[in-house]
């Protein structure tokens, strides 16, 4: 165990629900130094993700946490396309959805999600879900670099 802090990683949830995204903010606010970047659908994800307009200055994120019932392009599609592309592919996503069924589960991991994470229905449960991943990803394991930032 070292005495060194936790570094600090942006994440880009891809979430339209409102209230999701409400308690996501909170979670980082309250609990968690890192950036975090949102979107409300699939298609722009993947403009923020390859950096199309608006989002021409947008970091390059470390962590991806999809939703999967998303307006304009599913979920699914979008993990597809991000795990297809060479400057994607190594951004770790996790899959953070009200979905259990086995389908949907299967499914994201055929497409190569990191995780499936099932959202907990109460405050405190998502909350907690929220700050686990981020300790798991923050303090835990390490990252691929991104080798296109400056």
């Amino acid at each position: 165990m070292t005495d060194q802090q936790p570094r600090t990683i942006n994440v880009l949830l891809v979430e339209d629900d409102p209230g999701d995204v409400l308690m996501t903010r909170e979670a980082f606010e309250e609990n968690l130094h890192n950036r975090l970047d949102v979107v409300t659908d699939g298609a722009a994800a993947l403009d923020y993700l390859r950096r199309a307009q608006p989002y021409a200055d947008a970091p390059r994120p470390d962590l991806i946490l999809l939703d999967l019932n998303l307006p304009r392009r599913d979920g699914r599609e979008v993990l597809q396309e991000i795990k297809a592309d060479p400057d994607l592919r190594h951004i770790p996503v996790i899959v953070l959805t009200t979905s259990k069924a086995q389908e949907d589960v299967l499914r994201s991991y055929q497409l190569h999600a990191n995780a499936y994470v099932t959202k907990p229905v109460d405050f405190d449960g998502f909350i907690e879900a929220i700050k686990q991943i981020d300790h798991f990803f923050v303090s835990v394991v390490q990252l691929p670099p991104d080798v296109r930032r400056n």
